[in-house]
This record gives C-alpha cells, sequence and structure tokens, in this order.
C-alpha cells in the first residue's frame, strides 16, 4: 500500500512539473502583441504608456481615442460630442455614472473596469469601495478585460484593502500577460527577479520592453550592470523598444504632449 502511495505521490508531482512547464512555455510564446484595445479608434495607432495620460475614454461608447485625434478633431470645431460616435458628452458626474451603469448592465468589459476603477478611487461621487471594486473587476476579467486581470493581480499580490494571496495575484497577470498586457508582464519580470529567477525575469522584461515599457528597459539594463543580462538581450530590448516608441508617435500627438 505504501507503494502505490509513494507512486500516487510523484505521480502527482510529475504531473504538476509537467503543467507549470506548459504554463511557462504559453507564457513565454504568447502576449507578444498588446491588445487592440490599446489602439486608438480614429487612427489605429497604439498608444504611449500610461495609456490614460495619453488617450481618453468617453462613457457613452466606451471606444478610446489618442491626445492626438482629440486635437486634430477639437480644431475641426467638435467640442462637445464623443469622437467616436458623435453623441453628446456626459455634463455632470451622475450622467456619467448612468451612462457608466447602462454599459455594465449590457456586460460591456471596459464599462465593468471602468466601473471598478471609479469604486476604488472614490470618483463620480461614488463612495469609496474595495470589495465592489474586486467584484466589479472579477467580472469584467470574466468577460475579457485584461486591465481588469491587471488589477486583480495588483491587489491580491500586495494585499491592498483585501486579503492578500500572492499565488492568485500572479495568475491574474500571468492571464493578462498572455493576451498581450504589458504592464502585468512587467510584473511578472519584477516577481522572478525577486526571486532569484533572473533568466526568467530578463525574459518577460525583453517582451514588455519591445511593447514599449521603459520600467522593463531600464530593469534590463540594470540586469545587464549586474550580469545577468547579456549584451545582445539589452541591445535587442533596446532596438525593439525604440521601434515600439517611434511607431506611437504621430505629428498630431507630438502636438498634443
Amino acid at each position: 500500500m505504501s507503494n502505490l502511495t509513494a507512486h500516487a505521490g510523484a505521480s502527482s508531482v510529475e504531473s504538476a512539473d509537467l503543467a507549470a512547464r506548459n504554463l511557462q512555455e504559453r507564457l513565454m510564446s504568447s502576449g507578444h502583441d498588446r491588445p487592440e484595445g490599446d489602439r486608438c479608434t480614429i487612427c489605429f495607432l497604439l498608444i504611449e504608456f500610461p495609456t490614460s495620460k495619453h488617450s481618453n475614454i468617453n462613457s457613452c461608447c466606451m471606444k478610446r481615442v489618442c491626445r492626438g485625434c482629440i486635437l486634430a478633431i477639437h480644431r475641426q470645431g467638435l467640442l462637445d460630442r464623443c469622437l467616436f460616435c458623435r453623441t453628446s458628452l456626459a455634463t455632470d458626474d451622475a450622467s456619467d455614472l448612468a451612462r457608466i451603469q447602462k454599459r455594465v448592465n449590457k456586460k460591456d468589459a471596459e464599462a465593468t473596469n471602468i466601473l471598478a476603477d471609479q469604486y476604488c478611487h472614490g470618483d463620480l461621487r461614488l463612495t469609496k469601495d474595495i470589495p465592489r471594486a474586486i467584484e466589479l473587476w472579477t467580472e469584467a476579467a470574466e468577460l475579457g478585460s485584461v486591465d481588469a486581470h491587471y488589477q486583480l493581480g495588483c491587489f491580491y499580490y500586495n494585499d491592498h484593502g483585501i486579503e492578500g494571496d500572492k499565488p492568485r495575484g500572479i495568475h491574474h497577470w500571468q492571464q493578462a500577460a498572455m493576451k498581450g498586457h504589458a504592464k502585468s508582464r512587467h510584473m511578472l519580470g519584477a516577481f522572478e527577479h525577486d526571486n532569484g529567477n533572473h533568466q526568467l525575469a530578463v525574459q518577460h522584461w525583453m517582451i514588455s520592453a519591445k511593447m514599449g515599457v521603459e520600467n522593463s528597459l531600464n530593469a534590463i539594463k540594470y540586469m545587464f550592470m549586474k550580469g545577468h543580462a547579456t549584451k545582445a538581450q539589452y541591445a535587442e530590448s533596446l532596438s525593439g523598444y525604440q521601434d515600439a516608441f517611434e511607431e506611437m508617435k504621430s505629428p498630431q500627438r507630438e502636438e498634443a504632449k
């Protein structure tokens, strides 16, 4: 009986190891391109990080528009309507919240993620409510929001207002990273670095650096100076970062800065 128990235990360990290897392979082979939600819906260019600084989302349609397109269209005289769907802009917090809630009721992932943000920070005159934010982020993640996965990862990993659960936090970052979420990829690199897995950290950071994450590029430079990354890895990351940065530029965006 003890032999059977030992065999079963060994098989269980082997299965767990295989699952971990398969997950690591999927992590490194997928999510190298940013999600379509990171593109401006007017010019279709990817938006510079942080996207919240360089773009807007209106509550009417939940479409992201970059600052460059906002500037260009405002100069044409369109000031009081959404640049994408042409709906009149919300004039106060109550109407903005009502529009968001309407889309949440229709299971809109982006709207659900945004409503979670409002509860997290107490915006739109809502009372700050972290448990409600977690509940909404969980729903948004299930609906496909990579930003919601990222937020859940941060809250569970760092014990922000809820009981900490680091494996659960890592799981959410992994789910987002495999769908192209650059900040989640960067956080996975930081996690591996903190656990002494330097090569895995560099691999994660190389992927996010090539997406345009400056912190990831700086992390690889640091790893190179410490002897944990090669000159070739840093050069490849720098080249990829520069290419990504150039692809996000436009004359209108430069003027809008």
